[in-house]
């Protein structure tokens, strides 16, 4: 099975809900609300930034 390729961000954060607009500005994309669920990560379906939790954390922080 192949290796899926590498996002081209990784962002750390601190709670499973996250915000993404794409880093805003005209490269930016409409603003999409992410939950990690329990797998402590997840991807933006439009810029592919992956968000991963940090260790250690696990509760929810507003975007």
């Amino acid at each position: 099975m192949a290796t899926p390729p590498e996002p081209p961000e990784v962002i750390v954060v601190d709670g499973r809900e996250v915000a993404c607009d794409g880093g805003g500005g005209a490269l930016g994309h409409p603003k999409v609300y992410l939950n990690m669920g329990d797998k402590g990560w997840v991807e933006c379906p439009y810029c592919d930034r992956r968000f991963t939790l940090k260790a250690g954390a696990g509760g929810t922080a507003g975007p």
